[in-house]
This record gives C-alpha cells, structure tokens and sequence, in this order.
C-alpha cells in the first residue's frame, strides 16, 4: 500500500483497497539541541519499512526505500545506480512530516508549463517534460527554536538639507547628522528551516518557500510509503551554524529597525542565545534529473504548492538569433533619427 498524496490513506496499488492513517491531535516535540550535542543524548533508530538505502556514485545522495520501491536511477542526477542495496543505518528520528499534496500526474503539468516557458532553451530541452522521469521523495531538513538576547551600539542618520551655492548654481543637498545609540532587542525564531541535503542546490531548494509549515504532521512511516527517503548529509551541529547565520541576518535587520532614522550604522551586536531546541522534519519534492550535452539538469517541485524551480541549458543560437533581430529593428530607426536630424 503506498500513501496518496494529498489525502489521509494507503491505497493498494492492485486491487484500490483504501486504509486511513490514523490521526493524532498530539503536539510536534521539539528536542533541546545542547543535550544532543554535548551529550548525544538523542535516540537513532532505521525507521520502519525502510528495508535498504543505497548510495549515489555521482552525486553522493543516499536514498532510503522500502521493498516495494525499485529504481536504477538517482532522482537527484539522473545516475544509473550501480551500488548494491546495503542494510540501513540508524538515524536520528524524524519528529513530523509534511505529506505530499499534488500528485506526480499534477507534478508532470506543473513540469511541463515550466519547461515551456524556458526563452532561449534548445529544442531538446523541450523533450526534457515528456520523458516522464520524475521521482517523489522526502528531503530532510532541520529546524530550529531559540530566543535570543542581543545588545547593540551604532549611530542613527538623520537626513536634513542644507542651501549651496548662489545664483543659477544655487541648489539643495543633503546632509545627515550621526547620534550615538545602543539598546537591545529580543526575538524568538520559531522553525529556522535548514535543508539537511547536499544533494539538491540551495538556491533551487530556496525558490521553493514557503512551505506551510503550519500543515506538519506528527511523523508516521504511513505517509513515506511508495516514495523514497534521503538520508541527511548535514550533520546536527553544522545544520546550526548555518540557522545562526539566518537568525544573525534577522536580528541585524530587527536592530536597524529599532536605532531608526534614515539610516543606521551598526558598530557592534552581541547575542546570548538560550533554548536552542530542533527538530528532524521530512518535506516533499517532486524531482526530475535530465541530460543534456553531457551536463546534468536538475528541476524540484514542491509537492505541496506546485511551485517549481530548476537549472536550464542555454542556446546561445537562438540568443545570437534574437540580438540580431534585435538590432535589426532598432538600427533602422536609429538611422532614420539621425537622418531627420
């Protein structure tokens, strides 16, 4: 029985036999992050029907499935598997899921439109959205709670305008006053999303917010069947320091806001961090991996909202193309310009 996107059941793939997951009204825990990390003290464990993993040679991803799913190819890089199945390794236990909600039928259209709307790509690429290469999996991520305490020094600009000059050179410019200032600023970050992946870029993993967090579900193996797992790459701890950087950029913009003015210079912030609590939560992703001239392209769905993002080739013919009807159009109207004048 796999899980049907989008709903709240199993469905038999052979004889539409349909079982509903059991729902629980239970709160999502969070795990306190310095007992982990200085104590380990967080159960690993393989999660139930997962029966094997297997590593990319390519890529590196390592992909966790259960016995009924059966690929030779990466879904991140489009790499013929040739690695065997080996047993699964333990891992820190997801804490909530957020099931898929469109379908790989609805997925396929999303890919298609946005295949189609790619200016300037090779005639090829546009095959690229029939082949019907798209895989569902999860793809883990990290978040983070924490409250922070930060105290800052700076200097708020106050703009103000001043007359130079005299006769036809007379004219206004602008002047700003600097004042010294500090303070603090509190903040509590509530699911900081790091992506635990180093198997799909950033910045297409990025392109895909926001993700409806508020839609998590408690974690049941239920929701991961038919599909397959990646198992994190980013550790714990360096999932952290890359959340700190989002929360450090945060607290900076949350300081300007509060010195004011029309501008702010920030000479120092200090921040006390306390409750660092995290969470291990796997998101859902509608993936294609396609080749072309030897280069591989990679397009990721979010199986939620639909919203697409991904790597597209370039033809610089039909680039070359469209500059030369370009300045065919404009150079006779420039002639005619200047000839009039």
């Amino acid at each position: 029985m796999v899980y049907a996107p989008g709903t709240t059941t199993l469905v038999c793939q052979h004889c539409g036999f349909v079982k509903q997951i059991p729902q629980s009204a239970e709160e999502i825990q969070e795990q306190p992050f310095e007992k982990f990390v200085c104590e380990g003290d967080v159960a690993e464990r393989v999660l139930r029907g997962i029966e094997g993993e297997r590593r990319c040679t390519g890529c590196g991803a390592v992909v966790m499935m259960n016995s009924s799913t059966v690929t030779d190819e990466c879904p991140f890089c489009g790499t013929h598997l040739v690695n065997p199945i080996t047993t699964p390794r333990p891992i820190i236990e997801p804490k909530a899921v957020l099931p898929f909600g469109i379908t790989d039928m609805q997925a396929r259209a999303q890919f298609k439109a946005w295949v189609k709307s790619r200016w300037f790509a090779p005639n090829k690429f546009k095959y690229a959205a029939e082949l019907g290469r798209i895989a569902g999996l999860y793809v883990p991520f990290w978040t983070y709670d924490a409250m922070t305490w930060s105290f800052y020094t700076g200097q708020r600009g106050e703009h103000y305008y001043v007359t130079v000059g005299s006769g036809k050179n007379r004219r206004q410019e602008r002047r700003t006053s600097w004042t010294p200032v500090s303070g603090n600023v509190n903040h509590f970050f509530n699911d900081v999303l790091v992506c635990a992946s180093r198997s799909v870029p950033s910045e297409l993993v990025r392109q895909l917010e926001p993700w409806g967090l508020n839609a998590l579900q408690p974690f049941r193996e239920d929701y991961l069947s038919g599909f397959r797992t990646e198992r994190y790459q980013v550790g714990l701890a360096d999932g952290y320091a890359t959340a700190r950087t989002i929360m450090d950029s945060e607290i900076e913009e949350l300081v300007r806001r509060h010195i004011g003015g029309d501008e702010q210079r920030i000479t120092e912030i200090r921040t006390q961090v306390d409750g660092v609590t995290f969470k291990h939560v796997l998101m859902p992703l509608w993936m294609s991996a396609y080749r072309l001239r030897e280069k591989t392209y990679r397009v990721v769905i979010n199986a939620r909202t639909g919203e697409v993002s991904g790597e597209r080739p370039w033809s610089y013919v039909k680039i070359t193309l469209a500059v030369i009807a370009a300045l065919a159009v404009v150079i006779p109207i420039v002639y005619a310009i200047v000839t009039r004048k």
